[in-house]
This record gives C-alpha cells, sequence and structure tokens, in this order.
C-alpha cells in the first residue's frame, strides 16, 4: 500500500465517529469495503453499547451558570452542594468528600477512585479538560463507565474547561448546582472482521480501533493502526501462511475497550486456537518513538528488539500492559502486544480537535507498516508459533490493576 492510498484513507475518515453513532458505523462499512477489495472476506459484528442523549446540561457557581457538559450515561436529577476541590485521591482528601460536589484534577474518574468518592458520600462529581493557555474552550464529553460504577450508586458528573474549574478555586465558590437531563438507551457499536486463512486451523488476530472521542478526528489515534491493518493485510494477502490472519477492527475502544472486549466475549470458544494477537495503536507521526508492550512472556520483547537491530528499525521492547486492544486479549490468556510510536503532545496529540492527518508523515506511516508486516511474516510462518501462553506473574499483576481487580501497590 503506497502513501497515495494511505493519505485518501486519512482523506475519507477525516471526521468525527464515536462509540455507537452512525458516523463510527460508517467507517465500518469504509473499512470493510477496504479488505473485501483486498480479497479478504470481511463482515460487521454488532455489540451493544450504553447511549446517552444529552437534552439538558447545567453548571452554576454561586448561582451564575458556566459553561460546562453532563456526562452521559450519569442519570438525570438535578443536585446542589457545597464546591470541594480534591487535586488528589488519598485518603485524607476523599475523607472530606462527605455531602460535596467535588471537583477534580482530571477529565475523568477510575473504579477504585469512584468507589472511594460514594463510601464517603459526595454528592457529584466536576471534572476538567482543555489546555489553560492554547486559547480555544472545548469541552470534552464523557460517560460515567458501568464498569467504574460498579455495584455503587451513579451520581450526576460534568466536564468543565480546566479555565472555569481555576476561576471556581480562585473564586473561591461556595456552592454548586448540577442540572442534567438526558435519554438513555442502548445503543450498537461494531467490529469489522477479515480473514487471510492459512495452513493451520489457528490464527493470529491483528486488532486496531477505530472510533474517536467526540472531539477528535481520529487520525492519529488511532486511524493509523487502522491503516496499519490494511498495509499488513496488502503485503501478505497473495504470501503463503502457515498460520490465518484474522484482522479485527474494533468499535467503542475509547469507552473502555468495549470493541475487543466484546470480541473475546462473543467468539471465546475460538481463543484457545488464537497463536497470538498483534495490536496496533498509533504509528506513523512525523516525529516520536516505536515501542513494544508484550503482554506475554519477556522472549518476544527480546525477539523484537533483535528484529529491529536486524533490520535497522529503531524500537524499544518491554512487557507490560497497555491501554489498548491487546489488552482484553492477554486477560482472556492470548499472548498480546501494542505496537505504536509515541509522539510527545506537543507534536501529535490525541483526543481533541488537534488529532488531524497533518500530524502524520506516510513515508514514516509506510515504513511503520513495512516492520509489522515482516514481524507478522515471521510469526505467521513458524512451523510452531514459538511465543507461550503462560503469562508472567508481572504482566498478570499489571493486568489485574488496569482491570480494576486490584488496587496499585
Amino acid at each position: 500500500m503506497n502513501a497515495r492510498a494511505l493519505k485518501q484513507i486519512f482523506k475519507d475518515t477525516d471526521f468525527v465517529h464515536c462509540s455507537g453513532t452512525p458516523e463510527e458505523l460508517r467507517v465500518a462499512e469504509y473499512l470493510r469495503a477496504h479488505c473485501e477489495a483486498l480479497g479478504a472476506a470481511a463482515r460487521i459484528e454488532a455489540f451493544p453499547v450504553p447511549m446517552g442523549e444529552i437534552e439538558e446540561s447545567h453548571v452554576y457557581a454561586d448561582g451564575k451558570e458556566i459553561p460546562a457538559k453532563g456526562f452521559f450515561c450519569c442519570g438525570s436529577g438535578e443536585i446542589e452542594g457545597e464546591l470541594y476541590y480534591m487535586p488528589a485521591q488519598d485518603k485524607v482528601s476523599i475523607a472530606g468528600a462527605k455531602d460535596k460536589i467535588v471537583l477534580m484534577d482530571t477529565a475523568g474518574i477510575g473504579f477504585f477512585g469512584y468507589q472511594d468518592l460514594m463510601e464517603a458520600g459526595a454528592k457529584g462529581i466536576l471534572f476538567q479538560y482543555g489546555d489553560l493557555h492554547n486559547g480555544n474552550h472545548d469541552i470534552d464529553e464523557r460517560d460515567l463507565r458501568a464498569h467504574v460504577v460498579g455495584e455503587q450508586k451513579r451520581v450526576l458528573c460534568a466536564m468543565l474547561h480546566v479555565s472555569d474549574a481555576v476561576a471556581l478555586v480562585k473564586n473561591k465558590v461556595k456552592r454548586v448546582r448540577i442540572v442534567i437531563r438526558q435519554r438513555e438507551y442502548d445503543g450498537e457499536s461494531h467490529n469489522v472482521i477479515a480473514e487471510l486463512p492459512g495452513k493451520r486451523d489457528e490464527w493470529i488476530t491483528l486488532s486496531a480501533h477505530y472510533d474517536t472521542t467526540a472531539l477528535s478526528h481520529g487520525s492519529y489515534d488511532n486511524m493509523t493502526g487502522c491503516a496499519g491493518l490494511l498495509g499488513v493485510m496488502d503485503a501478505l494477502r497473495n504470501k503463503p501462511l502457515n498460520y490465518g490472519l484474522r484482522f479485527v477492527f474494533c468499535g467503542s475502544e475509547e469507552r473502555g475497550l468495549l470493541g475487543s472486549k466484546a470480541y473475546v466475549r462473543d467468539h471465546e470458544t475460538e481463543l484457545n486456537k488464537i497463536a497470538l494477537n498483534i495490536n496496533l495503536d498509533m504509528i506513523g507521526t512525523i516525529m516520536g518513538k516505536f515501542i513494544a508492550c508484550v503482554s506475554a512472556e519477556e522472549k518476544l520483547a527480546n525477539y523484537i528488539e533483535y528484529m529491529g537491530a536486524e533490520l535497522g528499525f529503531p524500537v524499544g521492547a518491554k512487557t507490560g500492559v497497555y491501554s489498548s486492544d491487546s489488552t482484553p486479549f492477554a486477560d482472556s490468556g492470548v499472548p498480546a502486544l501494542s505496537f505504536a510510536r509515541i509522539a510527545g503532545g506537543n507534536v501529535a496529540p490525541i483526543h481533541c480537535r488537534f488529532d488531524r492527518p497533518d500530524v502524520l508523515s506516510m513515508e514514516q506511516l509506510e515504513k511503520d507498516i513495512a516492520f509489522i508486516a515482516e514481524f507478522t511474516r515471521r510469526m505467521a510462518n513458524a512451523a510452531v508459533c514459538p511465543v507461550e501462553r503462560e503469562m508472567p506473574d508481572s504482566v498478570k499483576k499489571q493486568l489485574d490493576e488496569y482491570l480494576f481487580r486490584k488496587r496499585k501497590s
């Protein structure tokens, strides 16, 4: 796949396509058509996602309304209480949240943080988004996720711009009122599945997500990964393969890896036939270092670095858990890894209006795809896939922490 064809992919998908929206489905159908044009049998698999349509959203600070966006799936209603700025989540800070509306320094919250706030008696939560100095006042849209709420009650949550959050603290605002009305419903997202057959009744699964956040066009995060899958498919489609290749373009990753979680759930009986998962999440930037995060035995990380040295392609590899669609595979016992080219947020930002095609280099993307395709070819043509299915204890620990089964030590 040449630079011109790659560039066209980013041009065709240069719009917001969030989880569960018609725009997300439009991109899914686009990717399926591309796979079919490359000669791969392809299909779309639907899975349910919770959705919310905000009808009314207000935040008042000492009676004056400030710009805000309510979290969808946090419920509807009205609450009022004393404002409590909580920059950290230590026990002393959390103890002060009782009957307060908590302002946090973050744009979201994890399972244990939410559990602690609910047990402390917080009435609602305000989050903040953006940059105090870049001049725009975008406010991101977020959801209150079921796996964060767990068995606790839902409370109203809203997002502020960081400038307004700073003003609340600076002006010593006493009371805050949050009003949210929304229609919550069961929506649908989609995974795109395509296959290149091999000699064995086993395969290597390659994954990448294609959905975006509410402000982003998702060129870097993560249409680059999807273009990478198409590039690997193009490079290997006419090659003999021992292991088959199954390509999974995941929907709704940005809402907690929902697409890959749905895939491993719906294909549970097939997981023992997956020799390896190769995930691509953000490659091909003008600047940035290429990495591999391996949720498998350390020997695989060593092999990737050796292969990079052999081919003259710099890559840093280590074991661990990457915050992307490799994680549900690894948690299901499938050896997994994520490839990424990590650029600084000042060069290639994500989850914002600046994630557009101009942060990318088609030349670098071609090089990244070539390395990933060669790695995939070697694994797919191994007499027996050399990666053991036993997960190291250190990776198991990180999986437990990432998936909120255990607190970070």
